[in-house]
């Protein structure tokens, strides 16, 4: 499955699906020592954003929280990349700092076909996304051209 959208920070990230309904606030929502989410009553409160492909609605709260993000890229807990159906400049600003591949307005929407574990590539430059299948449909290798 392919998801195009638009390309906002340039770089490729290849990991298991961490899938939100839900807006996340990075600010008091996730450790950035640890990568735990832990903003208290949220769907995902408890998991891991290290290595996994982080799709969302958007980003909420405080504009440290692009700082958080950045934290996360430091500590080495951040995700490998963000699907956001809209990336506001908090997601933006954390994700172009930090150098962590982001893409938004995908197409279709993957929240609600995409499920955790899931595998996806994603290229930030290009806005483009895929799901990998179990059978090796899309075998991308991090650098090469897409």
């Amino acid at each position: 499955m392919r998801f195009q959208g638009r390309g906002l920070v340039d770089g490729e990230g290849l990991g298991p699906a961490l899938v939100s309904e839900k807006p996340i606030s990075f600010l008091g929502g996730v450790d950035p020592k640890t990568g735990l989410i832990i903003e208290k009553g949220h769907p995902l409160q408890g998991e891991l954003v290290k290595g996994k492909v982080l799709v969302f609605p958007r980003g909420k709260g405080s504009t440290v929280g692009s700082y958080v993000i950045y934290s996360l890229r430091v500590n080495g807990v951040s995700p490998a990349a963000f699907i956001a159906l809209e990336a506001e400049p908090i997601i933006l600003a954390g994700c172009a700092i930090a150098g962590i591949p982001l893409m938004d307005r995908p197409k279709p929407n993957p929240i609600g076909i995409v499920r955790d574990g899931d595998i996806l590539y994603v290229n930030g430059g290009s806005g483009e996304a895929f799901k990998v299948d179990g059978e090796g449909y899309f075998k991308p290798l991090i650098g090469a051209k897409t």
